[in-house]
């Protein structure tokens, strides 16, 4: 009886050690903005709306959208499908993006941009 408590206790602590390590969080805070596993700044455009990217073609290439994994991420993380059928990563519903001209992790060049553009700081 005591080995079976001590198997089940292992499993247990073994399956939710996995469970941590199976999700973590797609992105990371750095000087206060959310930030891509290369440390490259992501951004929110306005013109989203409805869980839906209004960035395509020639928007796309200057905005790369961030790219979803094929698990569901854990909230305030989530995915949606690009008309393209790629899946993209979205933060609180809002589509994410880096900008073509941040070139070094930290930069911040597409923050405010034309008044659309904005790095996630929450």
């Amino acid at each position: 009886m005591k080995s079976l408590s001590l198997a089940s206790a292992c499993l247990i602590a073994l399956l939710a050690h996995s469970a941590q390590a199976a999700d973590p969080a797609p992105l990371k805070k750095s000087n206060g903005v959310l930030v891509d596993a290369k440390g490259m700044t992501v951004y929110t455009f306005d013109k989203d709306s409805g869980g839906k990217s209004a960035c395509s073609a020639s928007c796309a290439s200057n905005w790369p959208p961030v790219p979803a994994d094929s698990a569901e991420p854990a909230a305030p993380y989530s995915a949606i499908t690009r008309e393209d059928g790629s899946k993209q990563l979205a933060y609180k519903g809002k589509p994410l993006y880096t900008f073509i001209k941040d070139t070094k992790p930290g930069d911040k060049a597409g923050d405010k941009a034309m008044n659309v553009w904005h790095a996630v700081t929450d």
